[in-house]
């Protein structure tokens, strides 16, 4: 049936159902963590703050993802809204921490998305041999501007298409980052390194090792690169057997990406050293290009490849959270109603999909013209967000089921003790984060911004534009703030029969 069929004129227009199946929904999970990149945005800085204890922080920052992940796949069951946080807070604790959580949702998008195209485009010139147009601003802005648009055009077009082209840019990524590693760790045993390389150690595991400021430093890039796996969940209306599909396919992204992460992380400080990552983690992602010449060789080209297209693959599946987020928000008249516009021939939110990428672009040309740091800056004051707006999901879902989390053990541990742990531990480092980054020469630029770290004005000034923007709405449109926090609907948890809430 064509979507305009499905939809006839003069019916509201909603997202199409049952676009993408269970396996779909878990690549472009892994797709919007962007492995290989997240890999090399932060894997220098994260050695330069733990040293060999790289691996064990990134073990460390898996334990709260996988209680969230936890408290999404619930909430999920009960409520399958494209809007995820936003719509389950607000059930949960009213509308008040729901726009909060939404806003931060979208804002993150927008922080993150010239980043990530940015990378893509400077790693595909680099995988090319056009490392001269790497150092040309304008050529490689312009590029950058133009992929943003490009996979901003996918998204629009269709799930499906999204879907089909993550599949593919997953598979290259991975099999690239497998080879990588196996040719490092051969060189590490083999005494080819050509760095001071030491053999691995499962006391890298000890993410306590570093300790101190490095530790919240460094957990705080962990957090970010586990983030974007609940682009799954963000897509729940538009997959098949929404109640339980797109929860398990964000638990199991958290999974996958453990093992990737720890895997690059023992390969990387074993063959370069962590002498030479802290020496070298103020290039930040290309730390990753010379390690991938000196590792592969002429085949370098390979690694380079693996993280363009991890960036490009990020880059469309980081804008689905952003657009479904102010979708879900529009609808329930917490946003203009223009974002809530979805496209009569493609069932997707075009104008709030256009408006992220709009947005997106203009944030990354402004900043990366203000600091050489500016990229690190924005990942640092990202993942402020993210901790934020997954640690008040952790306490929505405790709130939400709160009448039956005693009902049976496994309530207890997967709907209850779970995330309400992992909120914790994220509020926590958020609270530490905050602490350190007052002080700049805590940041890791070690520039100043109104006697601050870069990374926490850029987290305050959006968190401060969020609240105005907020009180502004209520007073222009004030219908979504008389909603009421509600519970779950007891079949959910006591048949476990997927039920949406009405």
């Amino acid at each position: 049936m064509a979507a305009e069929d499905a939809a006839p004129a003069g019916r509201p227009v909603g997202l199409k159902p049952n676009a993408i199946g269970f396996v779909d929904a878990l690549v472009i999970g892994l797709n919007a963590t962007s492995p290989a990149y997240s890999l090399a945005a932060v894997i220098g800085p994260v050695v330069a703050l733990v040293g060999i204890y790289a691996p064990g922080v990134m073990v460390a920052s898996f334990v709260p993802m996988l209680f969230i992940a936890s408290a999404f796949y619930y909430l999920n069951k009960a409520d399958q809204d494209c809007g995820t946080t936003f719509s389950w807070v607000t059930r949960a604790m009213g509308p008040w921490a729901g726009w909060l959580g939404g806003w931060a949702i979208t804002m993150t998008g927008v922080l993150v998305v010239g980043s990530l195209a940015d990378v893509a485009v400077s790693f595909a010139l680099l995988a090319f041999g056009l490392d001269g147009w790497v150092d040309n601003t304008f050529v490689r802005e312009s590029l950058t501007v133009l992929l943003i648009l490009l996979m901003t055009a996918l998204c629009v077009i269709g799930t499906e298409l999204s879907a089909k082209v993550q599949n593919a840019l997953i598979l290259a990524q991975v099999a690239c980052l497998l080879i990588f590693v196996g040719v490092a760790l051969h060189s590490v045993y083999g005494g080819t390194s050509k760095y001071d390389a030491v053999e691995p150690s499962f006391g890298w595991l000890n993410p306590f090792g570093a300790g101190g400021a490095a530790l919240t430093g460094g957990l705080l890039l962990g957090v970010f690169i586990y983030w974007g796996w609940e682009s799954a969940v963000n897509l729940t209306e538009e997959v098949e057997n929404s109640a339980t599909a797109p929860g398990k396919a964000g638990l199991w992204s958290t999974v996958i990406l453990l093992v990737t992460y720890v895997s690059v992380g023992f390969a990387v400080v074993a063959y370069a050293g962590p002498a030479f990552l802290a020496d070298n983690a103020d290039e930040e992602e290309f730390i990753f290009a010379q390690l991938a010449t000196d590792v592969m060789g002429g085949w370098d080209w390979i690694l380079l490849l693996a993280v363009s297209t991890s960036a490009i693959a990020s880059t469309q599946t980081t804008i689905i959270p952003a657009s479904r987020t102010a979708l879900s928000m529009a609808r329930r008249r917490a946003l203009p109603a223009p974002y809530g516009h979805v496209s009569r021939r493609f069932r997707t939110p075009d104008v709030s999909t256009w408006w992220v990428a709009a947005i997106a672009i203009a944030w990354y040309l402004v900043v990366s013209h203000i600091s050489s740091n500016a990229l690190f800056d924005s990942l640092t004051a990202l993942s402020l967000l993210i901790s934020f707006y997954y640690a008040l999901t952790g306490v929505a879902c405790v709130v939400y089921y709160r009448r039956h989390l005693f009902r049976s053990v496994r309530n207890f541990l997967l709907i209850g003790l779970g995330p309400l742990v992992g909120a914790g531990m994220l509020a926590w480092l958020l609270a530490r984060s905050i602490a350190d980054m007052s002080d700049p020469e805590n940041s890791y630029s070690g520039t100043s911004w109104f006697g601050l770290g870069p990374p926490l004005v850029i987290g305050i000034g959006i968190s401060l534009a969020g609240v105005v923007l907020m009180f502004v709405w209520r007073l222009r449109a004030p219908a979504f703030w008389r909603e009421r926090p509600s519970v779950v609907d007891p079949a959910l948890v006591d048949t476990h029969t997927p039920t949406r809430t009405p």
